[in-house]
């Protein structure tokens, strides 16, 4: 979190439709943070999307003249959304996705590891640790646990009121 991986999404399809491409945005339904229909940054930039419930939804909204699908907050999909982006690599499509691949207790958050072991490329981006200012791969949860961190849930939803970026030497929430 606060790595800037939506910043990063977004300028990747902003690049691809000042080429001319066809694209599509995706977010999960469960992410309302900006609005539906919208991708946007903590700084404010953003791009209009299609909100959607599961990863198989994706595949009917791809349409002639795509070239280019973008996905963001890819944990809330799960593990079906492996095979979605598989498929649409295979049929020819650039497929850039945005998520994070640790919960907030430090475990791997699938799909984004089985999603980056498959990907050509991969750009692995750190936040800020609000303890120490080092680099910052996790995030620690602010309010009480609601349940298995690796089930994507409207109460996993949240911003800096609820998540903290830390790095390694300060990924627990007592450690200052």
């Amino acid at each position: 979190m606060f790595a800037g991986k939506s910043t990063e999404l977004v300028r990747r399809v902003e690049r691809a439709r000042i080429a001319g491409r066809g694209t599509l945005v995706v977010a999960h339904d469960l992410d309302v943070r900006s609005g539906a229909g919208r991708v946007a940054t903590h700084s404010g930039l953003g791009v209009d999307s299609v909100s959607v419930a599961d990863a198989a939804a994706i595949v009917p909204l791809v349409t002639a003249g795509l070239t280019l699908v973008a996905v963001d907050e890819a944990q809330f999909f799960g593990p079906a959304l492996v095979d979605v982006v598989q498929g649409l690599a295979d049929d020819g499509l650039d497929v850039v996705v945005a998520g994070l691949t640790v919960t907030f207790d430090g475990q791997p958050f699938e799909p984004l590891p089985s999603l980056m072991a498959l990907a050509e490329s991969v750009t692995r981006l750190t936040a800020v640790c609000v303890v120490c200012g080092r680099d910052a791969a996790y995030h620690v949860r602010l309010v009480p646990d609601d349940g298995d961190p690796r089930v994507a849930s409207p109460t996993h939803v949240g911003g800096a009121e609820t998540y903290e970026a830390r790095c390694r030497a300060h990924r627990s929430p007592g450690r200052q």
